[in-house]
């Protein structure tokens, strides 16, 4: 199955909980993306905590082959451009995405 996740949160546990069951479905065989939309566009800006170790998160869904995608007017928004967690995207590509996956999901 392809996963599509839209994540337009910048609550840790959020955020958090989106990449476990990304990181799940990876090892289960399915392919995922992530679109981060809104506040999910400040990923690489989200601390982690004792409770929510969310870079180790990210760095596993990106060993297992998962793609994460920035929307670009949301990190024009925010005085933001392109990190090392992904590259930016446009809604095109976010239609490419809903349009080629079995399941979308939105967190946030």
């Amino acid at each position: 199955m392809k996963l599509g996740i839209i994540l337009q949160s910048n609550k840790q546990e959020h955020v958090w909980n989106t990449f476990r069951l990304g990181i799940t479905a990876l090892k289960a065989s399915h392919q995922v993306e992530i679109f981060l939309m809104s506040e999910g566009s400040e990923l690489d800006t989200i601390p982690d905590t004792k409770d929510f170790d969310i870079l180790v998160k990210v760095l596993e869904f990106k060993k297992l082959k998962g793609e994460i995608y920035a929307c670009g007017s949301c990190l024009k928004i925010r005085g933001k451009k392109e990190s090392n967690v992904c590259p930016v995207s446009t809604m095109s590509d976010l239609l490419k995405m809903v349009e080629n996956s079995d399941k979308v999901l939105v967190f946030g």
